[in-house]
């Protein structure tokens, strides 16, 4: 995978993680922890591509 491709991937991940946030600041509390669960995700594959790209750019 292209570097190009690798830093698309972690742009729209870092914009679902923050759209992911506003949206659980916004919620009811009722709703907080399904949100809560797809934030924790969404952080975890953007960190796994950070962590990719950051090793790619080591070489």
């Amino acid at each position: 995978m292209s570097l190009r491709m690798i830093a698309k991937d972690l742009y729209r991940l870092q914009q679902v993680v923050d759209r992911l946030d506003k949206a659980l600041s916004d919620c009811p509390p009722n709703r907080s922890d399904a949100l809560k669960l797809k934030l924790a995700q969404a952080k975890n594959e953007r960190d796994q591509v950070k962590r990719i790209l950051d090793g790619q750019l080591d070489r």
